[in-house]
């Protein structure tokens, strides 16, 4: 066996093992690029509710009961912050709260996962960490692999080789650009 044959099974055996990873890696690379557009990890549904006004102030315990009672809310919540003396914020089963207490007009916001996108994205930023730090690594040198095995694949064509170096290097100076 020669080496061009050796170089091309590599090639294309490792060409085989990235596919899948490259495909959900470009998908969650895209979604993660747009966060500002959209965001794939959670849908998040805002509404606007009226509620009875409270005086300004610091709110005690029983105020914050009877805002979630006048919400329909049948959890009680423990966790809230006021980040000044006309607003209340309250964190109740995937909902963020908003209370204007001198209006009564509450901004409430529910988060929900979305199960793929948040899973892939997961994975995508290395979150896992561990084990999947070691299959990104080793997804990472065999796209680098890819690269090299598919540069020795090149024709014998001069200009075929001029145009492959050219594009090569436009993609090494890419990053490099924005970068500077």
């Amino acid at each position: 066996m020669n080496w061009r044959r050796l170089n091309h099974g590599l090639h294309r055996d490792i060409g085989f093992l990235c596919i899948g990873l490259t495909l959900l890696y470009a998908l969650s690379g895209i979604a993660v690029n747009h966060m500002h557009d959209w965001n794939a990890n959670y849908s998040i549904e805002r509404f606007s509710l009226q509620i009875d006004p409270l005086p300004p102030g610091v709110v005690n315990s029983a105020q914050i009961q009877q805002v979630l009672r006048q919400l329909g809310e049948t959890k009680i919540s423990k966790k809230h912050f006021q980040p000044d003396p006309e607003n209340l914020w309250l964190y109740a089963d995937k909902r963020m709260i908003r209370v204007h207490l001198p209006s009564g007009k509450v901004q409430a916001e529910k988060s929900q996962r979305r199960p793929f996108w948040y899973r892939l994205n997961f994975l995508h930023l290395n979150h896992a960490k561990q084990a999947w730090t070691w299959i990104a690594d080793i997804y990472a040198a065999g796209l680098f692999l890819l690269a090299l095995t598919g540069m020795l694949m090149l024709p014998k064509r001069a200009d075929l080789k001029r145009r492959a170096l050219v594009l090569c290097m436009v993609g090494i100076f890419i990053p490099i650009f924005f970068l500077l």
